[in-house]
């Protein structure tokens, strides 16, 4: 069992309600962050894909947010895959940073109000464990494409603040997870493969490097901090969404596992192995609590019960056997 401290469990009062518009709201993040805000009275409206222009499509993203007018933007859309980036540097760079760009400018234009971008902490790349927990002001030194694209993205963001007046305030997630996740991503490949075996009484796990610890969050806590700061946050500046504790990969796959009765068998796969790897990822949210009273509330076991059932209902497996 993974066990951390308890949290507070307050939540400062917010503003009265806003009308948002979310870039992504197709993805993992979106539809969380668009309950939340209706839960708390917001107007908000998502674009993806679907219904939405690409991130390269300044024209048509000036023409989207200049008819819905909104007073905040959260723009979470973007390339989210890290190691995949490594595959594909140059799509990664057009949508994180040029797609970046084109909302700025279009929220620019139409006089938005607010946008909120949502960065990573991917971007702060390998840190001595001297220098943990990550604050705001450690060194920006990323070691992925995704991580540069997202500092090419900060960076408009603040030109955008101090050359140009656009209320911009940035969120620096850690790893988050929950309910919706792409199996791209490691706790909701292990529940899958997990559900897998269930349903089929038994099975292979396959995994890539166990040994790196991050700090992950509950994605129902993350988009919580994103509407603080869309409240709160000052314009400008940087503020990370984290847990300030840390889990080795192999700790969270003993607690999916402890959960199902299958017959696994785990098995390193070398296509899972990551060609530069961070050992370890953890961060300070002392600057998020100070200026809007956030804090983590959800423990991390029960997040990871939640994927796994999730998992299984992709699966069909009623129950954990």
């Amino acid at each position: 069992m993974i066990s951390f401290r308890a949290f507070p469990t307050h939540l400062p009062a917010v503003r009265p309600p806003m009308k948002a518009l979310v870039t992504g709201a197709g993805g993992f993040v979106g539809p969380h962050l668009l309950q939340h805000l209706d839960e708390c009275g917001d107007e908000a409206i998502g674009f993806d894909l679907g219904n939405g222009p690409d991130l390269r499509d300044g024209d048509g993203w000036r023409e989207v947010i200049t008819g819905e007018g909104p007073d905040v933007i959260y723009h979470l859309a973007g390339w989210s895959d890290v190691g995949g980036s490594w595959q594909e540097p140059v799509t990664t760079f057009e949508i994180n940073a040029m797609g970046t760009i084109s909302i700025l400018e279009a929220a620019r234009r139409a006089g938005t109000g607010r946008v909120v971008l949502i960065s990573s902490a991917d971007l702060y790349g390998t840190v001595d464990a001297g220098d943990l927990p990550i604050t705001e002001d450690h060194p920006i030194r990323p070691r992925s494409p995704y991580g540069a694209s997202k500092q090419a993205a900060e960076a408009a963001a603040i030109h955008y603040w101090r050359g140009y007046g656009l209320g911009t305030v940035i969120a620096r997630p850690f790893n988050h997870l929950g309910p919706g996740q792409s199996t791209k991503f490691i706790a909701p490949a292990f529940a899958g493969q997990i559900a897998a075996a269930e349903a089929g009484g038994s099975g292979q796990l396959l995994h890539g490097d166990l040994s790196p610890r991050r700090d992950l969050t509950d994605v129902r806590d993350v988009v919580r901090a994103y509407r603080l700061l869309a409240e709160r946050g000052q314009d400008g500046e940087a503020y990370n969404v984290c847990r300030g504790e840390t889990v080795s990969m192999q700790d969270l796959l003993d607690c999916l596992t402890s959960q199902t009765n299958a017959s696994i068998t785990q098995v390193p796969d070398p296509e899972r192995f990551r060609p530069v790897e961070i050992p370890v990822l953890c961060g300070s949210y002392d600057k998020i609590r100070a200026a809007t009273g956030w804090e983590p509330t959800i423990p991390l076991d029960e997040t990871l019960t939640s994927v796994l059932t999730d998992a299984r209902q992709r699966h069909g497996v009623a129950l954990s056997r």
